[in-house]
């Protein structure tokens, strides 16, 4: 059984310029999942797929391998991580030889996770040979069979999931997760057999709310660096 962790970033965000090397706390995002991959137990080795020199040098000062750079076209803001998974997965079978069962990826954007969630989630895939994907996820404050709702085109608002009768209580609501890219275990046959992991059969692994925050705009980094500093 082979483990390959990736941490996947480009070089090109709009929402923060640079931000997967935007410094939080004095270090750059990077780093902090650089630092939890590397700690995973579960992980055989840990390599960068990106398009960014930048990212690539900032990413070695952390330990990490950058063993080949990403292709420009799948670089572009209308990549999915899909392909990008498959690149970096032949890519890294061919140039150590090695044979991948599972492939971890972890987003530079969610830099309060750890370990544990890490482990946690490669570990509910391996524990069931059914399941192609495992993602990482947290209990939501909002429940689209209890307060969500969605516009028609006829302009009037429906609740988003409707059961058999109106859910009253949140309790009595289905459980649902926000999904957070802490984690990716993708199943290598995943990766051929479907064009999107949403196709495939997914379990969730729960992580707390807490570090699952998911880094996307300025105002992201000052809430996690808030949490960083009150821990």
């Amino acid at each position: 059984m082979f483990i390959l962790g990736t941490i996947c970033c480009r070089g090109g965000s709009k929402g923060v310029p640079g931000k997967n090397i935007k410094l939080l706390n004095g270090k750059p995002l990077i780093a902090y999942t650089i630092e939890t991959a590397l700690q995973t137990s579960l992980i055989n080795d840990v390599i960068i797929s990106t398009d960014s020199i930048d990212i690539a040098n900032a990413a070695k000062l952390y330990g990490a391998k950058v063993p080949f750079m990403r292709p420009n076209d799948l670089a572009t803001d209308a990549a999915s991580k899909w392909p990008v998974f498959i690149h970096a997965l032949e890519a890294y079978e061919k140039m150590f030889n090695v044979e991948v069962d599972y492939l971890v990826d972890m987003d530079v954007t969610v830099p309060l996770k750890n370990s544990t969630d890490i482990n946690g989630a490669i570990q509910k895939a391996l524990d069931d040979s059914t399941v192609d994907v495992v993602i990482t996820g947290y209990e939501p404050e909002r429940n689209p069979y209890f307060n969500m709702m969605e516009i028609l085109p006829n302009g009037f608002a429906e609740i988003v999931k409707k059961g058999d009768k109106p859910i009253v209580r949140r309790q009595d609501a289905p459980e649902v997760y926000s999904l957070t890219p802490a984690a990716y275990v993708v199943k290598k046959s995943a990766l051929y057999n479907y064009e999107h992991w949403s196709k495939a059969k997914c379990k969730i692994y729960p992580i707390p709310r807490e570090r699952a925050v998911d880094i996307d705009t300025e105002i992201d980094f000052k809430i996690v660096e808030f949490l960083m500093n009150k821990k």
